[in-house]
């Protein structure tokens, strides 16, 4: 006897999602425990606030580590959003491909744009 309820349709993909859903938050709360980081050491500093304060606040190694994670965190959070909208609305594969790999340069370059910044200070 055949049974007519349930799905017969076959899961297809990289199940992927809950990862990817967990990172995207993961990062997103680092980010924003970042910014009320930032926005305290910025309101402490005394007075109007020119490179030496800026500076200043980047100067512990702390918050240089902060910072890393934060370029870290940035990138990885951009890089799941970026690549399921190629996934999501390019369907040739060389063109997806090719944008992908193009986001990825584009990224880490920024990354490590970001380190030799925050490194010089």
């Amino acid at each position: 006897m055949s049974v007519n309820y349930g799905s017969k349709r076959t899961v297809v993909g990289a199940h992927y999602g809950t990862r990817d859903f967990l990172a995207q938050r993961s990062t997103a709360v680092l980010m924003a425990l970042y910014t009320v980081v930032l926005l305290v050491r910025f309101l402490t500093v005394g007075g109007p606030v020119g490179y030496e304060q800026w500076a200043g606040i980047f100067a512990p190694q702390w918050m240089k580590f902060l910072t890393l994670a934060l370029f870290v965190a940035l990138g990885w959070h951009a890089w799941i959003g970026v690549r399921d909208i190629w996934m999501d609305y390019v369907k040739p594969v060389g063109l997806r491909l090719a944008l992908q790999v193009v986001t990825i340069v584009w990224l880490v370059g920024c990354i490590g744009w970001g380190i030799q910044v925050l490194w010089r200070l």
